[in-house]
């Protein structure tokens, strides 16, 4: 990671999580104030890893001012229930993992899930939807970038 630097999202209020309200992701500088994400956007809705973002020093931060080109992943979040355990969120996610999605958590049941492009993005919306009706969790869309 020591060639990355963090951009910074301004969080709009429906983003916000309790008082949360920038995101800062790991990126990768290619010059000219733009940068490829390296990480799951997990609060931020409209972005994915490996898109290409603008980003300016603010204050003493690079803010990222727009996305330039994307990177064809998709982007979910998902909330696990109280009772889901540990060992019964792996079992559920196996599916996801098959399928090439990878995940990050931002806290204990919150986490930003990764489609990447090869990944059929029909069968990962059936596995978060069978994970949802079985009640291990809730999800949402952050960006599809599978078109």
């Amino acid at each position: 990671m020591s060639d990355l630097v963090k951009v910074s999202f301004a969080l709009t209020p429906n983003e916000r999580s309790g008082t949360i309200e920038v995101e800062s992701l790991w990126a990768e500088s290619l010059g000219n104030d733009r940068y490829r994400l390296r990480n799951v956007p997990i609060y931020v809705y409209g972005y994915s890893e490996r898109d290409v973002v603008a980003a300016s020093m603010q204050d003493d931060r690079l803010l990222v001012s727009g996305v330039l080109s994307r990177g064809g992943h998709s982007t979910f979040r998902l909330f696990l229930r109280k009772e889901t355990t540990e060992p019964k969120f792996l079992e559920q996610w196996e599916p996801l993992s098959n399928l090439g999605c990878t995940f990050e958590r931002a806290t204990r049941r919150c986490l930003g899930v990764d489609v990447p492009p090869e990944a059929d993005v029909s069968e990962v919306w059936r596995a978060l939807d069978h994970g949802e009706a079985e009640g291990h969790w809730s999800f949402e869309e952050g960006h599809c970038g599978h078109l």
